[in-house]
């Protein structure tokens, strides 16, 4: 696997490596360096090996560009020694960005299977993240996409809203995969119903601080709320490229001792600190990029029976109906605050409604009979055996036709026995 990312932060790429060691595979991820020295470590049954690029975080375009590239050449030196020297069978692929896939290159003209998995339409994350974008650059970005979902064989997308729309940009549907992200949390050692001794209601956004991601919409809610609901507090959980922005708002609106700011978590370490929360919040603005979202965060939630406040958004709606969240009109502020007033108010709602939520986590289990990611490596390598097994097959098929008059069990009967 190779994904441009902070490995131990990253939920998705984390539940999915770990998953397939549980499963039976060996799992060698790369990724870009910590700190200043690379290393190479085992988490959870992964191999985590780290190359010598810093993953970039800022807004220069540029420089995005350069550190993306180094990535790329780095990780395609590892993945073709990988293949030639280790056995490598497949290469998995997380964008951002989509041309991570080119690493395998090499491998896949000798016959090595390449997934790509689109954690995010890289078009429509252009335009939210810079936006100010023009249409040639979208225009590229979309050709770009489409190269690199032929180079592999299978492609994954986070979600059904997402697929379609990969899908009339020219991938065969047939080809891509859905894979929502369905964590599998440790269980915390405390939860809200064990949190007595204050009255206090706590109300979280984790994650990636970000303009698109509306931050500052939960500030200018919380501005309201802490008239509104006594002992209202704010947690924000995480880091971002508009970290020092949400600080310096909090700070601008006089909200010390009601917000508070945590360091981002582990990832199998969230469960711990979200335990204690009385209402999870998704706040995304309206852009081409977050109405393909399904947020990670609200399916934590989900996950951990919190109740969530969310806006109303293309792929949110596709899975979620009212009485399973609380939905606000997105980028109105009011509204988020009319709807947490609504959660706040209702205990009865309160408790039903992470209870309705588990409908989506049901019918979406990750270990499940329609585990996406499961299926998907179950049928590549049954694709690879069969081509591979063509000689035999024959084989088989001349010793049961002539078991027919001897009565001798053939071949295929006694495989099929022993498996």
């Amino acid at each position: 696997m190779i994904a441009y990312t902070d490995y131990r932060f990253d939920g998705r790429v984390r539940l999915e490596a770990g998953s397939l060691v549980e499963w039976g595979y060996e799992v060698t991820f790369l990724v870009p360096r910590e700190a200043a020295q690379a290393k190479t470590y085992t988490l959870e049954g992964v191999i985590v090996k780290e190359l010598s690029v810093d993953k970039y975080d800022g807004k220069n375009k540029l420089v995005y560009v350069y550190s993306y590239l180094m990535f790329l050449i780095l990780a395609a030196i590892e993945c073709t020694r990988l293949f030639f020297h280790s056995g490598v069978r497949a290469i998995h692929v997380h964008n951002m960005p989509d041309i991570l896939v080119f690493a395998a290159a090499v491998p896949r003209l000798f016959g090595c299977k390449v997934v790509l998995d689109l954690h995010d339409a890289v078009p429509e994350m252009y335009q939210a993240k810079f936006e100010k974008s023009s249409g040639l650059v979208v225009w590229l970005l979309r050709w770009e996409e489409r190269i690199c979902c032929a180079l592999a064989h299978r492609v994954i997308c986070v979600n059904h809203v997402q697929k379609d729309i990969v899908s009339a940009r020219g991938v065969p549907a047939g080809k891509i995969a859905t894979v929502i992200t369905m964590p599998k949390f440790v269980p915390p050692t405390r939860t809200r119903q064990e949190r007595t001794q204050d009255s206090a209601f706590r109300m979280v956004n984790h994650g990636t601080i970000s303009k698109r991601l509306g931050n500052d919409l939960i500030l200018g809610a919380a501005a309201q709320l802490i008239n509104k609901i006594p002992n209202f507090e704010l947690h924000f959980v995480g880091a971002g490229d508009n970290l020092e922005q949400v600080l310096t708002l909090s700070r601008s609106m006089g909200l010390e001792g009601h917000v508070h700011f945590h360091e981002r978590v582990p990832w199998n370490q969230l469960s711990e600190k979200l335990s204690t929360m009385d209402a999870g919040i998704v706040a995304n603005r309206i852009t081409a990029a977050t109405d393909l979202m399904l947020p990670s965060k609200l399916i934590d939630y989900v996950v951990l029976g919190i109740p969530a406040i969310v806006p109303r958004l293309k792929a949110i709606e596709y899975y979620f109906s009212p009485d399973m969240v609380s939905f606000f009109e997105a980028e109105d502020i009011d509204s988020m605050v009319a709807a947490t007033m609504r959660l706040y108010e209702d205990k009865d709602r309160r408790r039903q409604q992470p209870i309705n939520a588990k409908k989506f986590w049901f019918e979406n289990q990750w270990d499940g009979p329609k585990s996406g990611l499961r299926n998907l490596y179950a049928e590549l390598f049954q694709e690879r055996g069969r081509s591979g097994m063509k000689l035999e097959a024959m084989k088989v098929d001349t010793n049961a036709r002539a078991a027919t008059a001897t009565g001798v069990p053939s071949e295929r009967e006694t495989h099929t026995s022993v498996q």
